[in-house]
């Protein structure tokens, strides 16, 4: 059930942002332009959008696997429906997260400069959120195109 979704997941990346998918990761084939690639991923009917350790835990491997360099992280959980908001703060830019359990939704934004791979985090995401549906789109950022 799992690859299917991830194979389904890899059959869009082959259809757009310059993403290719071989077994069982996402490679970026788009030559670097402008200052960096921001990659922005919505998800939808995701597990444990509530659960702190679980989103800093998931976080942290997203920048493990990319290659970047954390910096700083930090959570805040609010009350009462418990989203979670959270920022890792990158030598080569940020991760951001924002969660609303109540619709069952997550947005998760990867700004990187240089030669960081946030591509591998879509892997990450899946494996860690469980996500029914994921959704996300790759811009380059301060390109002049």
């Amino acid at each position: 059930m799992l690859e299917n979704k991830i194979k389904s997941i890899k059959t869009e990346a082959l259809n757009s942002n310059n993403i290719k998918a071989n077994q069982n990761t996402f490679v970026n084939t788009r030559k670097p332009k402008g200052v960096g690639t921001h990659l922005i991923v919505d998800i939808w009917g995701a597990q444990k959008l509530t659960d702190q350790k679980h989103i800093e835990q998931t976080i942290k491997k997203c920048v493990k696997e990319s290659g970047a360099t954390l910096l700083h992280y930090h959570t805040h959980k609010f009350d009462p429906n418990g989203g979670i908001s959270g920022v890792a703060i990158l030598a080569e830019s940020h991760i951001s997260i924002h969660t609303w359990p109540e619709i069952d939704y997550a947005a998760f934004d990867f700004f990187t400069c240089g030669l960081i791979s946030p591509e591998s985090a879509l892997q990450i995401l899946h494996e860690s959120l469980k996500p029914k549906k994921l959704n996300f789109k790759n811009y380059s950022r301060g390109a002049l195109e």
